[in-house]
């Protein structure tokens, strides 16, 4: 099933506003996504990283862990008016406008 941003905005939104009662705060959500950002990197660092995994880190899902990142940024968007779809959009144009040639002309980046 494809989905586009627009549609995972609105779906979150129904989600919440049946299954989920409420949104909670905006705070509240910042602070849940700070947790599920650093749940994504503990997994992160335990299967592209040096660190060894936790009896309690085994059967994770990075594509789960990335969904739940994704899902309180929803959240966010819906709460605070922002259309996904179209900050995407804009970013996209801001990015080749600002690095049109910055990465390409980076030493740093050459011969991968």
């Amino acid at each position: 099933m494809d989905i586009t941003i627009e549609q995972a905005q609105q779906r979150v939104d129904e989600w919440i506003k049946t299954t989920g009662v409420r949104y909670f705060g905006e705070l509240t959500n910042l602070g849940i996504l700070m947790e599920e950002v650093g749940e994504l990197s503990r997994l992160m660092v335990r299967v592209y990283g040096e660190q060894s995994f936790k009896e309690s880190d085994k059967g994770k899902d990075l594509g789960d862990e990335m969904a739940d990142v994704l899902w309180v940024l929803l959240c966010l968007a819906n709460q605070t008016g922002v259309d996904l779809t179209e900050a995407l959009q804009k970013n996209f144009e801001k990015k080749n406008i600002r690095d049109a040639s910055r990465h390409r002309d980076n030493p740093k980046l050459q011969g991968g």
